[in-house]
Parts: C-alpha cells; structure tokens; sequence
C-alpha cells in the first residue's frame, strides 16, 4: 500500500474519541453509524478510516497484501506511531515542502482528469478548497517520511556485504537495470531587454508604493502577481527557511529585514526580480514574503541563442574545438560548466550523485533530444525551461548510453548496493515498528484477534 494513498485517508478523516457515534432517526431509534475498533495510544481508528481506506485503494487498484480487513487497519494504526515519535522528536516540515507536494499532487489529478475544470467540477469544490484538504495530507505525508529517514539514516552497507549477498542469488532474481544515458550540455541564457527589466522593476516600485500608501496589503498584491506559485496563494509567505536554502541574493536581504513593516529594495536572484517583506526571524530561519515577477524573454533573443549554439555546433563536428571545451568556456549553466558539460543526477534528497540518467529522470527537453542520438552525437539546438524557471537554449551530446540488462557486481555496483541497503532500512523500520507497539498503548477490538498481522504484538 503506498505511503501517499494511507496518509490521504488517515488526514481527511476526524478522529472521534468515543467507542460509537449514534444519530437519532426519525423514530427515535439509535443507529449506530461509526465506531472505534482501534487505539493505539491517543489515537483512535474509525471503522469509517477503514471503509474509506478500502474505497480509496479500490479506486487506485491497489491490492494488498493479507486480509483488507486486517492490512487495512493495521497499515493506519503504523502510521500514527510515526506520526506520534515525529512529534516527539519535533520532526519539522516548512511550509514550502507542504505547498511543493500539493502542488504536484494537484498537477498530476490535473494531468489525469484533463483540466483544472474537470477537477473542481469532479470534487464539486473550487481548487482553494481541493488544496485546504490536502494540506493535512502532505504534512503528514512529509512528517512520516521524515521519521523514517530518520531512523534509517544511518543504515549502509559494505562491498562485502553486497558481494555476499548476490553470491548465491539466482540470476532470475538479480535487479533489472533500465537504459541509463550520460549527457553533456551547453547551454545559453537569452538576453533579457533592458527595457523588460526596467518594466519588472517599475511595476514592482509600484506594488511598493501600494501598500507603504496603505492602499492594499502585501499579502494581496502576492496572492494577485506573484510569479511563484509555490508561495502566492498563501500571500508570498515562504515558511521559515535557514540561508542555506535560499538563492544568496534573496538570502542577503531576507535575513537583513528588521522591520516588519518596511518593504525591501527590489533584489534580483537567479529566477527573476522580487521584493520581501519580514514576517518573523526564529534563530538561524527566518520567515518572509515575497513577491517575484520574471521578465520575458523576446522571441528575437532566443533565436539569436539558438542561432549562436548552432554555429558552435558546427566549429565542434568541424574539429575547431571539443564540446568539452565549449562547455568549460562557453556554456552559462554552472551545474555543468566545471565539469566538461556533464550532467549531475543528485538522487535520495541529495545524498547520492551520479552522472547516469534513466531517460524518464532527465528535463524532458534533453531526453527528447538525446532518445535517438548515437553515443558521440550532438543535437540540434533547442529551447527549455531549467529548474529555475528560466528559458534556456541548450544543445545536448550523448556521452555514453548503457542499454537495460540484469545488474552485474562489476557495473552496477552502486545499484546492488542500493538493492542492500534498501531492504536493511525495510528491517530496520520492521524491528522499529514491533518495539514500538511494545511500548505503546493499543487496544483492538476482538473481531480482530484472529487476524494474521505484518507486525507482531498488536493483541496484548
């Protein structure tokens, strides 16, 4: 059952502490509609958390493992210890995180359904309500990640643990690794127009002299033309975020506010022009609002980019210069400037880097254009939006293409050793899990004693 499916349940339903809910009806007869068949300390499960739970991965056609009538509840009950050691060791998600996954959530719903439309007409609510209900979802979603990361994070594995572990498993057995490419870039960024920056800035000078007049708040104003969606609809406010997070311009001013009430210069960083406003520092974070507008880029200028990574196309299948030459010296992206245009896949939230991509993780400009390039080949040049946001025109080399085949101990190390330490942290979380129900109140209603748990010690 997936993480995102359990907690979406556990965080739409209330909690009722109470061992049935009964209504009146017409005759006066108590119905009862809902009851408690778990606790588990504090915490009650609902049989309706349950039914909903089973509706949910219907829909989803998840199949699980066991009895439903078993998994179901047992899955909600593992949940609420992590929820519960998370708020015990002051696990934090910012406000950020919560917006990113929401964000994403609902472009993948959007991407289902067809439009923002169909999605507002599907739930019969507006999208402010569809996120609102979410909200709940993903903090819970980020705090039991987090915990588990926690308790995993020291786990790893050794060479020899690897080798010992793949020396007597059957070929048939050994993980399958999909077709991972190497990619070089250069890129160029098209000029912006001076008189599109003096356009940004004016109108941002002007939101200033909105709300310093009184006129409006600067909550609006962000609500109304802030180009980060991750941050507009809540007013521009972006949680409380250490320096190391933040671009070093934005940081340098965020973090030089004093006044609340005052407005900062307008501050250029790498996605466009903003100007913050403090709401609170706490410690090394600070937390402000801010309100980024992004000048466009012409058509012109990104034909004459286009145009110029052309001609350097040419000097490099010409033999004038190497593309990792180009890269070094000509390329504006600086992930990939110092390292001879090579691509960087940065995988488990940072803690792992590699330079081979499976074709679905790369920018989906760059892996149209190297699918059908041959190992050495260079692409025409094309047009994409970078992780910042901004447009970029780039050409792509095909540095290595490794086709899909059973793992080896030789190539695919890091692979192997992935296979390893995934299933040591599973245990890991297995033996949390068990010595956590030792120490934690539960209490489960008798219909369930009969019942073939994952975990061990839930019938005390």
């Amino acid at each position: 059952m997936k993480i995102r499916s359990i907690i979406a349940i556990i965080s739409c339903l209330a909690v009722l502490p109470m061992e049935a809910k009964t209504v009146n009806d017409s005759t006066n007869v108590q119905s009862v509609v809902d009851e408690v068949i778990w606790v588990v300390g504090d915490e009650a499960i609902l049989k309706s958390d349950v039914e909903a739970m089973r509706l949910q991965a219907q829909q989803e056609g998840v199949r699980w493992k066991g009895d439903p009538d078993c998994a179901i509840p047992e899955q909600i009950a593992v949940q609420k210890l992590y929820l519960h050691q998370a708020a015990i060791d002051s696990i934090e998600v910012t406000e950020a995180e919560i917006s990113a996954g929401i964000e994403q959530q609902i472009e993948y719903m959007i991407s289902v359904i067809g439009s923002r439309e169909k999605l507002e007409e599907y739930h019969k609510k507006n999208m402010s309500q569809i996120r609102s209900e979410l909200r709940e979802t993903f903090r819970d979603r980020q705090l039991i990640q987090g915990m588990q990361r926690q308790l995993v994070k020291d786990v790893t594995a050794t060479p020899s643990d690897v080798r010992r572990y793949f020396a007597d498993l059957p070929q048939d057995s050994l993980p399958f690794v999909p077709t991972e490419v190497e990619v070089q870039i250069i890129s160029q960024t098209p000029k912006v127009d001076q008189e599109e920056i003096n356009r940004v800035k004016e109108e941002l000078r002007d939101y200033t002299d909105r709300v310093n007049k009184g006129e409006t708040t600067f909550q609006t104003l962000a609500r109304m033309y802030s180009e980060d969606p991750g941050t507009a609809r809540r007013g521009g406010e972006l949680g409380y975020t250490g320096r190391g997070t933040l671009d070093p311009a934005f940081a340098n001013v965020a973090f030089n506010l004093t006044d609340p009430k005052k407005i900062s210069k307008i501050v250029e960083s790498e996605f466009g022009f903003h100007i913050i406003q403090l709401i609170d520092k706490r410690g090394d974070k600070v937390n402000v609002r801010h309100i980024l507008r992004k000048p466009i880029v012409s058509q012109e200028a990104i034909d004459k980019s286009l145009a110029r990574l052309d001609s350097i196309r040419t000097d490099i299948v010409d033999g004038k210069f190497t593309f990792e030459a180009g890269a070094s010296v000509i390329s504006d992206d600086k992930n990939t400037r110092n390292n001879n245009g090579l691509m960087v896949n940065v995988i488990e939230e940072g803690r792992q880097r590699t330079s081979r991509f499976q074709l679905q993780d790369l920018p989906s400009e760059v892996a149209r254009a190297v699918d059908t390039l041959k190992v050495g080949e260079i692409s025409a040049p094309f047009q994409m939006i970078n992780e910042r946001g901004k447009t970029m025109c780039v050409i792509a080399k095909l540095k290595s293409r490794t086709e899909g085949h059973k793992a080896t101990i030789t190539e695919d190390f890091q692979v192997m050793k992935e296979v390893v330490v995934n299933k040591r942290r599973q245990e890991k979380l297995h033996e949390w899990v068990v010595n956590k129900i030792k120490s934690t109140y539960v209490r489960v209603n008798d219909r369930y004693k009969d019942c073939e748990f994952e975990y061990q010690g839930w019938i005390k």
